[in-house]
């Protein structure tokens, strides 16, 4: 099940889209899904979690806890929508684009996918692009 949650003034406009979309991508990738959490918050919020738990002193995007079992995907996704709006900005991209994407890295990770060196960002990137396009197909 795919929840999402809000601590902040920001909400999806339709939660069953998305979480429809989400689960596709789980199903895309020979997984099944468990609990999964999105917890959209600010900068602050965020930063306190990567202070508390990753001793990092950052701003981020996106923190990802993965409780996955097998191939049963579990999961707290934390997103700062603030980051969010700078970044589609930054990328020239709209919010809402950039916000599928972040969603969809939540899920990649949970599926073993990595970011931390080039080869694995790139690998990283073509998977968010191929996921995206998920997002408009009907069944």
């Amino acid at each position: 099940m795919i929840s999402f949650n809000y601590e902040l003034d920001f909400k999806l406009d339709d939660e069953q889209l998305f979480s429809d979309w989400l689960s596709k991508v789980i199903s895309s990738e020979s997984k099944h899904e468990g609990e999964i959490n999105y917890i959209f918050c600010d900068d602050n919020y965020l930063v306190e979690i990567n202070q508390q738990y990753l001793d990092h002193d950052t701003l981020t995007d996106i923190i990802s806890f993965d409780y996955s079992v097998g191939n049963e995907l579990h999961g707290d996704v934390f997103i700062s929508v603030e980051r969010v709006v700078e970044n589609a900005q930054d990328f020239d991209v709209t919010f809402e684009e950039e916000l599928r994407r972040v969603l969809v890295h939540g899920i990649l990770h949970y599926c073993g996918y990595k970011d931390k060196n080039e080869e694995d960002e790139k690998v990283m990137r073509l998977k968010e692009e191929e996921k995206m396009k998920m997002f408009h197909v009907k069944q």
